[in-house]
């Protein structure tokens, strides 16, 4: 390598230098230190005792703990499948309706979760699940009276409704990372496939689609992570409740370690979901690198 090879990625190691200490100084140790103590018990003040991968076979096999990750599982239903799936319907129609007054008030309704902040997103849905909220006043509007409940207090509903949430907040960012895709799409494209006589589900399925891969794989695989990291929303809509029926990793940890005082099972319940979401994400990934033309 040449002198000015070596004076160039000098300068670049001290160009990026000073992010890579605030990463090391707010992730790197800290995650180190999660794992230390997940093999300690350890109440967050008096004296830590070595215990070994006992931690990590609790959160295996105690029901409650256990349970919470089967939630966070449950929630890619709808922070990830729900969103793309609407997102990528309102990107095709939004494509060939082309413009108008429909399709920039649609855009700005879909994109309109997007900027709202999670709590407060949670906040107002909250109100709306509630034994006289929105909800349940429309469904006794239209003679469904049968089916109106405070929704975030049933053991049967908490869980979906909560999701319907996390649904409704992620649709705006895959909208918007969506419909951003569709500009490096070639019109000539779907002009060629009009001429030939395609109608719009062939259209989408082999033009919109294609197209739109590397977007689809991209918001996959943020909205999984937000599914699987849950916590803003989780803890102000219901805390976990009713009971555990909603209870989610993220907030299991922040209950084990700063409630109970189960430092140590709270650390390596942070640990696991580490590993769930790296097992979760690093194929999604591999797979869509292998997919691109």
């Amino acid at each position: 390598m040449s002198a000015p090879d070596r004076n160039r990625d000098r300068a670049g190691l001290l160009w990026v230098l000073p992010a890579l200490g605030f990463y090391a100084c707010f992730v790197l140790y800290p995650l180190t230190q999660t794992a230390r103590y997940s093999l300690y018990d350890w109440n967050g003040i008096g004296e830590a005792t070595w215990v070994g991968l006992r931690n990590y076979l609790t959160v295996l096999t105690d029901s409650t703990l256990r349970d919470s990750v089967v939630h966070a599982l449950i929630l890619i239903v709808f922070f990830t499948v729900i969103p793309v799936s609407i997102s990528l319907l309102a990107v095709a129609a939004m494509g060939r309706l082309r413009t108008g007054a429909f399709v920039s008030a649609a855009r700005t309704v879909l994109f309109l979760p997007q900027i709202i902040p999670l709590v407060g997103a949670a906040i107002v849905w909250t109100w709306m699940y509630s034994d006289q909220g929105a909800v349940n006043q429309v469904l006794r509007a239209v003679g469904l009276s049968g089916l109106a409940r405070p929704w975030l207090a049933d053991f049967g509903t908490a869980l979906p409704a909560v999701g319907l949430i996390g649904s409704w907040v992620s649709t705006g960012f895959c909208f918007v990372l969506l419909m951003a895709g569709t500009g490096k799409i070639d019109p000539a494209l779907y002009e060629a496939a009009r001429l030939d006589g395609a109608n719009a589900t062939q259209e989408f399925r082999h033009i919109t689609l294609p197209g739109l891969r590397n977007e689809i794989g991209v918001a996959a695989t943020i909205t999984t992570i937000a599914a699987l990291s849950s916590f803003d929303i989780v803890y102000v809509a219901t805390g976990g409740g009713p009971g555990f029926s909603t209870m989610v990793p993220g907030v299991q940890v922040i209950r084990l370690a700063f409630t109970t005082g189960e430092v140590g099972l709270g650390s390596a319940l942070a640990i696991v979901l580490l590993v769930l979401v790296l097992a979760v994400v690093v194929p999604m990934q591999v797979f869509n690198r292998r997919a691109r033309p």
